[in-house]
């Protein structure tokens, strides 16, 4: 029987030398050091990747996610799971949808006085403080913030039958000082031209149980609309500015069927 020879290993090939195969393997071991050593320098930059994808994917899509939810992003090289809170980018992910609220307003000051005959005599000679307010309209009178004055006014009084009355505050950018007038066949319909200039108004509500303040960002509510005894007394009030923009002032008579209501009123500015 042959005998096999030193140096030489059992399956037929050229002969290799110890010191030979001991370098191979030196070497071999080499090259597997620096490729773990090279992945284990990418795997930051692929996780920190991975985030950034993952982010980006949630900002395309506006994922919105409660206080407390977590969310958890897996590499596709490494199989490592990071878990991300997702209170974090919370901001820049819900973007327009985070808006801040306008801040709550503060409630008008309000009077009456008995001087009915006195102040529709003085509203009568004025060109622009007296109209008809028809059966189911619904006037509204824009007076916008003044530069000079601090607090806005109003006065008014009706014929013969009461009318509804309300105040809100447009949050807006003042253009112009000039007072205008705006007139809506009901209040359905004065809420459907609201919703051209801005989405998502709520009913401004029953004026026989006053108005319910679901109102847009842009709006706020400082006096509901309810029916006011403007026959029997003059009724006034004021209300500080909160800031730049436009009060408005409704004049309801939607729910009259019947009968159109003289209106005359008083509205100005005080510094």
């Amino acid at each position: 029987m042959a005998k096999v020879a030193a140096g030489y290993s059992s399956q037929i090939g050229s002969p290799v030398s110890a010191d030979t195969t001991e370098d191979s393997k030196e070497g071999s071991c080499t090259v597997e050091d620096q490729k773990v050593a090279e992945a284990e320098e990418k795997l930051p930059d692929q996780i920190q990747s991975t985030k950034e994808e993952a982010l980006a994917r949630m900002t395309k899509y506006h994922i919105h996610q409660g206080a407390g939810d977590i969310v958890m992003i897996q590499s596709d090289h490494t199989g490592a799971v990071d878990i991300l809170s997702a209170e974090l980018e919370t901001a820049d992910l819900l973007g327009e949808q985070r808006k801040a609220q306008p801040p709550p307003l503060a409630p008008p000051t309000t009077w009456t006085t008995g001087k009915m005959k006195e102040f529709k005599a003085k509203m009568g000679k004025e060109k622009s403080a007296k109209m008809v307010v028809k059966r189911g309209e619904v006037v509204t009178v824009r007076v916008p913030t003044h530069p000079d004055g601090k607090r806005v006014c109003w006065e008014f009084a009706t014929d013969d039958y009461d009318i509804g009355f309300g105040v809100y505050f447009d949050w807006t950018t003042v253009t112009s000082t000039a007072i205008t007038v705006q007139v809506s066949e009901s209040s359905d319909e004065e809420d459907e031209e609201e919703e051209e200039e801005i989405e998502g108004l709520a009913p401004v509500g029953d004026v026989e149980r006053g108005s319910k303040s679901y109102l847009r960002n842009r709006y706020g509510e400082i006096m509901p609309v309810y029916r006011r005894d403007s026959h029997r007394e003059v009724q006034a009030g004021s209300h500080e500015y909160p800031g730049e923009g436009i009060y408005l002032l409704k004049f309801d008579n939607s729910y009259s069927l019947l009968r159109n209501k003289t209106l005359f009123f008083h509205v100005f500015y005080t510094s």
